[in-house]
């Protein structure tokens, strides 16, 4: 008798959902403020990352802007306090986790707890798998998920004493799908999409409802770490647009955030199509890239 009762509780909390969703298309979503909120950003030396940090510095949080370059550390900074923001830099491998440990209670010191975590930074190479070096395969799991372990891992504790703050995983519509000459990068991805998705219910479990989450996946971006990224079916996107999705995420509370958004359709119907036919819209997508991949701490 219970578990009817709990399918009927089901089902009723599925209308109201969608009820609820149907609404929410017709009125603006209410946005949070992060004036005076301590915002870091990982890879925030060049592109997304650097755009992520602006739109920080517009609306007056206090950034902290991590990345393995110094120039375009410096470069970011200076975009960020000509739009009056404070900003504080501070040169850190992601790969590496004992600097990131150091780093961490550096900004812990001199800044303060942090309030909104952007793991941002990526690796990307780009080649068949066999022609992978260990070292290779070492770095982008280092960076591109291991990172994000032990940046939240300093971060978190501080948000849970407070019931308040706010995670953002960057991965990649990558991280749903395979992607030939991608099987490193794709890896990360799902393991990233993978490490928002089980902490977001575990802070729900443990009832830290005030920490939000927030995952990101867009299709190629067009930054220039992947050299002239091409899709039939997929668009490849302007960082700007990306991140103005991703901010409108952030400020919203959106847990995924699939850019563009028509690509949900494409996950959906994977999960259901015959693989004959996946294999043929693989094969009708065709992904291309330039002659050569750039690597770096950033994403895509």
């Amino acid at each position: 008798m219970n578990i009817i009762l709990d399918y009927l509780l089901l089902f009723a909390i599925a209308v109201y959902s969608y009820l609820e969703a149907i609404v929410k298309c017709f009125i603006p979503l209410k946005r949070k403020s992060v004036s005076g909120d301590i915002v870091l950003i990982t890879g925030s030396g060049h592109g997304m990352g650097r755009i992520t940090a602006c739109e920080f510095a517009k609306r007056q949080s206090i950034v902290v802007l991590w990345d393995i370059n110094k120039q375009g550390l410096d470069e970011t900074a200076e975009d960020c306090r000509r739009l009056g923001a404070t900003v504080h830099v501070y040169v850190v491998d992601c790969s590496k986790r004992l600097e990131i440990y150091s780093a961490a209670e550096k900004v812990k010191k001199e800044v303060g707890d942090v309030d909104i975590l952007v793991n941002n930074a990526g690796v990307v190479f780009g080649t068949e798998f066999m022609q992978l070096q260990d070292h290779q395969i070492e770095k982008i799991f280092d960076v591109n998920i291991l990172a994000h372990f032990w940046t939240t891992k300093c971060f978190l504790p501080a948000m849970m004493k407070k019931n308040r703050g706010h995670i953002v995983t960057v991965a990649s519509v990558a991280g749903h799908v395979g992607i030939c000459y991608l099987v490193d990068y794709c890896a990360t991805k799902f393991g990233a999409v993978g490490f928002h998705t089980a902490l977001t219910e575990e802070l729900h479990a443990l009832g830290y409802h005030g920490i939000k989450t927030t995952c990101l996946c867009p299709v190629f971006v067009n930054t220039g770490f992947v050299q002239n990224p091409s899709t039939r079916l997929w668009p490849v996107l302007n960082p700007e647009y990306v991140v103005k999705c991703l901010m409108d995420g952030i400020l919203t509370n959106k847990k995924m955030l699939i850019v563009p958004s028509s690509v949900k359709h494409s996950l959906v119907l994977q999960q259901f199509l015959p693989e004959r036919v996946i294999n043929t819209l693989n094969k009708m997508q065709d992904v291309q890239f330039g002659t050569q991949f750039r690597s770096a701490t950033k994403k895509d």
